[in-house]
């Protein structure tokens, strides 16, 4: 228990009486009040394959943090499954689940007096949401994910949760057959665990490592595979002892430690999702970091790592090659990692990456040497242009010729974006535009792995390009760009394109323009109107109110 809060619990001795009795009907005794209050946030739940394997891990977190001599709080959070509300309007709560992730956390810690807590997800929000959350609380904290989940197969090919979106795209332009398509959907996703590629709850998982605040190796584990439940009991076991030593998370996440998580990001060729959840993790400890820093490291790192969207691997192969800490081992030897930067175990990276070797194994290919990188510089590009002002993302990594100028096809809702697509009515070499659907302009700022999977099984990946104040799935690649800030909703400069404009993407000169006139710009804008609020009550409306643009991550507390 922490010095502050065991003074105040002794200090108010008797006053404390009535909430010590609500302990004993719990079956605490006396002594217990000695030992530390550890929360146990258990984003457990059947919705998702990605969650639905973390009752176990919970099981060994409670077994382990009483043996050490803590006490056990276990509180929920929820989930949102993007693969399962992708295209629908429950897309637009992924996003918003994030920071009701974080609140639960801060809300259960903060309010319950506990001395720590070992935070438990899968899916892709339950990372940042639950991180936000440790950094607000700034108690003792550990980030247990729930694991990774294993490859389908169907005719001897893997699988995972981006084969059956493409598949969509395959069927509708006639290149895929009716078995195929209902084998790969049946079979894409064989049990318990989060999406199998270096998609957004595998990025976010992994660049926890790189931050210090989960175990080294704990990120490409395998749900069901009985070392991620033995992860979860040691991850239990190192939080009681940052507890002992008063080891609290702002020790640790700093700005040279959210370098690190983006060096991995960069170097693994991690979700564009990485962009927006870094500048909202930043922002709730206090740390100065722009959207501008994720350009600065991309121009130093290369990308060493050949996993999907845009490579040929998954995550569980990225575990047998070394994980995590034989990229981040590379990384270190080649001067681009803080060595320096503390971690949970109270050891520094640099000790903590001692016994990993230098170089990866010859007997694979998914981790690539320093010097022979598939991608010299890394794959997140931040944007400008007179679309995006603010700053907008492009994963840039696996084009041809990642330029390109045409007619804009404008589209102001992702459903007839979506069916334009599969009726055939766009073309090669069209830009399209999806607008109003940012963070405030859905709300909520969904993520377009629909349309972006159609382009891909059309045969369209490289030849159109795709423009959007949305997000991206982690599993999307080809000629897209979000994030574009600010949104349209807002005034940005994506309201004002109208059908045919030519549209330039340009990732060699990051740039995003529209090619007419400031003075056909200016006329446009002033008559612009803001259109109405979608919705006037609930969480919807509040995030409408309140997020802040995607440049600064898309949160709810920019006051």
């Amino acid at each position: 228990m922490s010095e502050k809060r065991r003074s105040s619990n002794i200090t108010e001795g008797v006053a404390r009486a009535p909430n010590r009795s609500m302990y004993y009907a719990m079956g605490y005794v006396k002594s217990d009040f000695e030992k530390p209050m550890i929360g146990i946030a258990n984003g457990h739940s059947t919705i998702t394959p990605c969650n639905s394997g973390l009752q176990t891990l919970a099981d060994a977190t409670v077994e382990v943090v009483r043996a050490a001599g803590g006490n056990p709080q276990i509180f929920g959070t929820p989930t949102i499954s993007d693969g399962m509300s992708m295209g629908t309007e429950g897309m637009k709560y992924s996003l918003i689940s994030r920071e009701v992730i974080c609140d639960c956390i801060e809300t259960a810690v903060q309010g319950q007096w506990m001395d720590g807590v070992v935070v438990i997800g899968g899916c892709d929000k339950n990372m940042p949401g639950g991180m936000m959350g440790i950094l607000r609380c700034n108690v003792p904290a550990i980030y247990v994910y729930g694991g990774t989940i294993k490859p389908g197969r169907w005719k001897g090919k893997d699988l995972n949760i981006v084969s059956v979106f493409e598949a969509v795209g395959e069927y509708s332009a006639g290149r895929l057959s009716k078995e195929d398509f209902d084998g790969i959907e049946q079979n894409a996703i064989p049990g318990t665990g989060s999406c199998g590629g270096m998609y957004t709850a595998n990025t976010m998982s992994s660049s926890f490592e790189a931050l210090g605040m989960s175990l080294l190796g704990s990120s490409t584990m395998a749900n069901p595979d009985s070392e991620k439940r033995d992860s979860a009991g040691e991850s239990a076991r190192v939080l009681i002892e940052a507890v002992k030593r008063n080891l609290r998370p702002l020790d640790i996440v700093t700005r040279k430690s959210i370098e690190n998580a983006v060096t991995l990001l960069m170097a693994t060729g991690g979700s564009t999702n990485a962009v927006l959840h870094y500048l909202a993790i930043a922002h709730a400890g206090g740390i100065e970091w722009t959207i501008d820093d994720f350009e600065r490291i991309r121009k130093r790192v290369p990308v060493i790592c050949d996993l999907k969207p845009s490579g040929r691997y998954l995550a569980t192969d990225l575990h047998r090659a070394g994980g995590i800490p034989q990229v981040l081992k590379i990384l270190l030897k080649a001067g681009l990692l803080h060595g320096d930067c503390m971690t949970i175990t109270g050891r520094t990276m640099a000790e903590e990456l001692a016994s990993v070797p230098d170089t990866p194994r010859a007997d694979q290919d998914v981790i690539l040497p320093i010097d022979k990188p598939m991608y010299a510089q890394g794959h997140l590009a931040i944007l400008k242009g007179n679309l995006s002002p603010e700053g907008c993302v492009a994963k840039i990594t696996g084009l041809k010729n990642p330029v390109i100028t045409g007619p804009a096809r404008v589209f102001n809702d992702e459903q007839s974006a979506l069916s334009a697509i599969l009726e055939g009515k766009i073309k090669a070499g069209d830009v399209m535009v999806l607008r109003y659907l940012g963070p405030k302009g859905a709300p909520g700022m969904p993520e377009m792995l629909a349309p972006t999977s159609a382009l891909i099984g059309a045969g369209l990946g490289e030849s159109v390009g795709l423009i959007t104040d949305g997000r991206f799935s982690g599993g999307t690649w080809g000629m897209v760009v979000g994030h574009v800030a600010p949104e349209a909703a807002a005034g940005g400069p994506l309201a004002l394109i109208e059908e045919g404009d030519k549209v330039t993407i340009d990732a060699h000169k990051l740039l995003l323009q529209l090619e007419v006139s400031d003075a056909e710009i200016a006329t446009r804008r002033a008559r612009w109107q803001p259109p109405a609020a979608r919705y006037n009550r609930g969480v919807l409306a509040k995030f409408h109110k309140l997020a802040s643009s995607a440049s600064r991550g898309a949160v709810l507390d920019d006051f």
